[in-house]
């Protein structure tokens, strides 16, 4: 089973590696969305979405909302934004496995992450 949480922060980042506007300084209102699989328990959850919540707040969102990704993350663009966060949270939801890590710089531009 699968379950997801979805949360958005903001930020501003430029990229390093790229020749066109983003080179420059801007800024995002970004989504991610954090799914983990796991087998439904006795209580009929796989994972609390209170502690999930929990979680990707302390490990992930807490660093990026209100950042300059650049000082976090190296190039962040949305593909290595998903590592990071991926880097963040593994090993760090107990009872449950990190499935995929995704992130929207746009409504409709996002990359997803499922690990190496």
């Amino acid at each position: 089973m699968l379950i997801t949480k979805e949360f958005t922060f903001d930020a501003a980042h430029y990229l390093t590696h790229y020749k066109g506007k983003c080179e420059k300084m801007h800024g995002h209102t970004y989504k991610m969305q954090v799914t983990i699989k796991g087998e439904v328990k006795k209580d009929g959850m796989v994972y609390d979405f209170v502690e999930l919540k929990k979680l990707v707040r302390k490990n992930v969102i807490d660093a990026l909302d209100h950042a300059v990704l650049n000082d976090i993350i190296k190039n962040p663009s949305a593909e290595n934004i998903c590592i990071w966060a991926w880097e963040q949270l593994s090993g760090t939801i107990k009872g449950a496995e990190l499935y995929e890590v995704k992130v929207w710089e746009t409504a409709t531009s996002f990359a997803t992450y499922r690990g190496i």
